[in-house]
């Protein structure tokens, strides 16, 4: 089973459940950006929690800029998007908490 984690590779996040899964292969969203099929299925899956409000990018963007869908801040801005997104079998679980941890085996 391959194991897909998507986030950018200099994020310490992603860094840390790349090392915590072995075999996982790391997608970096801003050399190989989300497809409009894989935005529109992580915004069914996770709602508008995929936008990360704590970023720095967010912090940057214009107050309208902020008011843009979900899916046109994604495309535009990949960096917004909350990480990792794990991909395990058909499974997505999103950020790297104890809860992600534990479905996914991880001490």
């Amino acid at each position: 089973m391959t194991i897909t984690i998507y986030g950018i590779k200099t994020c310490d996040t992603c860094r840390k459940a790349l090392k915590a899964l072995p075999g996982a292969i790391l997608r970096d969203i801003r050399a190989d950006p989300l497809s409009e099929e894989e935005r529109a299925e992580l915004l069914e899956q996770f709602g508008d929690a995929v936008i990360n409000r704590a970023s720095a990018t967010w912090r940057g963007l214009t107050d309208v800029a902020r008011e843009a869908p979900p899916d046109r801040l994604l495309a535009e801005h990949p960096a917004l998007m909350k990480r990792p997104v794990i991909r395990s079998a058909d499974k997505l679980y999103l950020g790297w908490k104890a809860d992600v941890k534990s479905a996914l085996g991880v001490e």
